[in-house]
């Protein structure tokens, strides 16, 4: 059951590249409304249920609109209005929907259904002849990338009316504006293409577009264009009107094409699964599996065109023999935004069925997951080799002693749940990866899966989930020609504020909202304030002492800057850090106390991951927001530790904060160290010491010699401090440590030989 819940939520929030689709119109346009719902015409007084051709376009339960609500009786898909009522709150008819659109107007029922539908990209055959269709531009708001899909036989007859002057008109003049992507040919002359034919044979049919050797001719000069450009070819192709002869469609007659070494490097999408040639359509993916010559399938159309049980059997059909890789899906939406919205809800019954019957086969080559993002959303892997674990910040040779091994690849696969569009450039979009040795098998050397693998033995254990909330902070500078502090304002000053306004207005817009993790916050304010010409930084000190080429006097003597994180624990969504009436010391639980304990024992191994430069160590000083000892104290931030109360909370602790977290650490080690320290105290029931005042600095040795009490004072004290510490190298294991040890050698070599300019290099790195 477990999988089937996963299944569903993953079918339920994957997004869709819709590969094929045409214009919207404008809400006087003179396309019929109800034709987002039902093939029926208007006029018709009656509706035969036994014709096929009257069937409904999305064939579900049906219901039948009275004259008093519609202009006349016509067929509908029950659930498909129910879908788009409910989407937007108002009654079941045609006319209580169409009022609902009419009063949120074209641009807010567009993004209430595009936003339902979840499309991330859009292309759009224009070539649709409908009454008052919005341009391209105008579809952008609703989807991060559009693109047009243009008809070539459409480019020809334009051309040709208007060309028709009386002077001589050669192909050649057409092949010039010639920009293919999608054909009707097997609509009207069928797929046998003559790949022979001559120009002579074309021009003695020019007056006639629909002439055999005409179209033959523009299709196989698309063909050289589209393979210029890289571009793929759509073929539309099944589900034709009663007036086309669909014998001549059937895909097997692309097979004369295919085998034309001319052709070879030519990509073809067959629309609309070649119904009724679905397993001809299947069959010629399968065989033609090379990387060049490529068919691929698209199965939009058969989702609302077809009953429902046969939408299974034809798209199972095409799954049977083709590649996953090579079978894709549209929305085949038009005129209405409302139709967008209800082939995806389809599509989700569709393929959760679909892939019900995958598990049931049992077999341990298919991944419905893997398979539905395939069809979704091609993925793109890279692949890197193993030793890119071992690059330092300084360059990218690589470090010696890591333990990593010298051949082996790693490949990166994108997690889509955490794709999100990137703010500061329009058509694009960001992913995190996880890194596999193979299909469904972690690299152990994944920072997300290293975090995922220690967050699974905490709720393992006690059923406990760590919430880390991270304090992002930073450096602008202006990028001028000597680089110099944005503002000289003191600590919490709002003139800082004013002066950067600008920038940190669309910081907050798209940091809240669109980063969900640490990652994404630094990438999203980095850009943003590249936009307006800005440096952002995030080590510590950016001038420590002043001492670099660019240094500013006053910076020297900051605090720094640096990503504090907030721990709590939840159960079952309940937090548990908090004291109850069971257990109540220093206002936290004993699950609580136990995780800070483990953590603060462990914090000089965490700072291996935690501050991962020798840069991060500068603000480790007395007075300095900073505590250079191990202690804590309630809501003390000069300590390495402060335990937080919320006001009203009547002295209970909700979280602790724990200060020593570098902008430049890898946020997946980082925190896994913070739970594999907290996983220690918890299993061993570790309690917190007393609280330090941090007044009375007397209770501490301030001898660089006493390590007990002293945060580490380098980089290299903490590697030393983790290899010293056993549950550490037990946990995370010795090898994987070894690897942490040989970069973090190389950061500390490069420091230590460049003198007293280790910073300019690295510093515009994060």
């Amino acid at each position: 059951m477990d999988k089937f819940v996963e299944l569903k939520r993953a079918v339920e929030t994957v997004e869709i590249v819709d590969t094929h689709a045409h214009n919207i119109v404008a809400l006087d346009s003179n396309v019929p409304f109800l034709s987002c719902f039902s093939e029926a015409k208007e006029e018709d007084e009656t509706i035969d249920f036994k014709n096929p051709t009257n069937l409904c376009k999305v064939s579900l339960p049906i219901i039948q609109i009275p004259k008093e609500e519609s202009s006349s009786i016509v067929e509908i898909s029950m659930r498909s209005l129910k879908e788009v009522a409910e989407l937007y709150g108002s009654k079941l008819s045609v006319d209580a929907v169409q009022e609902s659109r009419q009063h949120l107007g074209l641009e807010s029922s567009a993004n209430t259904c595009f936003k339902a539908a979840r499309i991330s990209a859009l292309l759009i055959d224009d070539g649709l002849d409908l009454d008052k269709k919005l341009d391209i531009k105008w579809h952008e708001h609703f989807a991060p990338k559009d693109g047009r899909i243009l008809r070539i036989e459409d480019v020809a007859k334009k051309i040709l009316e208007k060309d028709t002057d009386g002077t001589k008109w050669t192909l050649d003049s057409f092949l010039i504006k010639l920009l293919p992507l999608k054909s009707i040919v097997a609509y009207r002359t069928g797929l046998a293409i003559n790949t022979d034919v001559t120009i002579k044979e074309a021009e003695e049919g020019v007056s006639e577009v629909l002439c055999g050797d005409f179209l033959d001719y523009i299709f196989i000069h698309a063909l050289v264009v589209a393979q210029s450009y890289d571009l793929p070819m759509q073929i539309d192709t099944g589900f034709g009107e009663t007036d086309l002869d669909l014998r001549l469609a059937n895909p097997l007659n692309l097979r004369n094409l295919l085998d034309d070494k001319r052709f070879t490097k030519n990509r073809l999408v067959l629309l609309h699964v070649s119904y009724p040639f679905s397993k001809e359509a299947s069959y010629l993916a399968s065989v033609y599996p090379q990387e060049r010559s490529l068919v691929y399938l698209d199965f939009g159309l058969a989702i609302p065109k077809l009953r429902y049980h046969r939408m299974i059997s034809s798209v199972k059909e095409l799954m049977d023999f083709a590649p996953v890789n090579k079978v894709m899906f549209s929305i085949d939406g038009f005129a209405f935004a409302e139709s967008f919205d209800l082939v995806p809800f389809l599509h989700q019954l569709l393929l959760i069925h679909l892939f019900i019957a995958l598990y049931a086969r049992d077999s341990a080559d298919d991944d419905p997951i893997g398979i539905l993002h395939f069809l979704t959303w091609k993925l793109q892997i890279i692949r890197l080799n193993v030793e890119c674990m071992g690059l330092t910040s300084i360059c990218d040779n690589l470090s010696e002693d890591t333990w990593l091994p010298a051949s082996g690849e790693a490949r990166t696969v994108p997690d889509l749940s955490t794709k999100c569009r990137v703010p500061w450039a329009k058509h694009q979009e960001m992913v995190l990866t996880d890194m596999l040795t193979e299909p469904g098998k972690p690299w152990h050397y994944c920072p997300r899966d290293v975090l995922r693998q220690f967050s699974k033995i905490l709720e393992d254990d006690d059923g406990l989930v760590m919430n880390v909330g991270v304090e992002v902070e930073f450096y602008i500078l202006k990028t001028i020609l000597v680089m110099q502090s944005f503002d000289r304002t003191p600590y919490c000053s709002t003139a800082a504020i004013d002066a950067a306004s600008s920038v940190l207005n669309e910081i907050v817009a798209y940091a809240i909202t669109q980063a969900d993790n640490l990652v994404y916050t630094h990438e999203i304010i980095k850009g943003i304030a590249n936009m307006a010409y800005w440096q952002l930084l995030c080590p510590s000190k950016y001038s420590p002492d002043g001492n670099w080429p660019y240094r500013d006097d006053q910076s020297a003597h900051d605090a720094g800057s640096g990503s504090h994180v907030h721990i709590s624990l939840s159960k079952n969504g309940k937090n548990v850090f908090t004291a109850s009436s069971d257990y109540n010391r220093y206002g936290m639980s004993k699950f609580g106390e136990s995780l800070m304990a483990g953590v603060l024992s462990h914090v000089r191994s965490i700072c291996v991951f935690s501050c991962p430069l020798p840069n991060s160590y500068e603000c480790f000083e007395t007075k300095s927001w900073n505590a250079l000892f191990l202690c804590w104290g309630p809501e003390t931030k000069e300590l390495t530790m402060r335990t937080c109360s919320p006001p009203g909370m009547d002295g209970a602790v909700t979280n602790f904060e724990l200060r020593t977290f570098d902008g430049c650490a890898n946020p997946p080690l980082g925190f896994a160290a913070l739970i594999v320290a907290g996983i220690d105290g918890l299993r061993n029931n570790l309690k917190i010491p007393d609280p330090a005042d941090p007044e009375d600095y007397n209770l501490f040795d301030y001898n660089d010699e006493n390590e007990d009490t002293r945060l580490p004072t380098s980089l290299s004290c903490s590697i030393i401090h983790i290899f010293s510490d056993e549950w550490f190298l037990e946990t995370m294991g010795e090898n994987f440590l070894k690897a942490r040890r040989g970069v973090c050698g190389d950061e500390i070599k490069y420091y230590c030989e460049c003198g007293k300019d280790p910073y300019s290099e690295v510093m515009f790195k994060y």
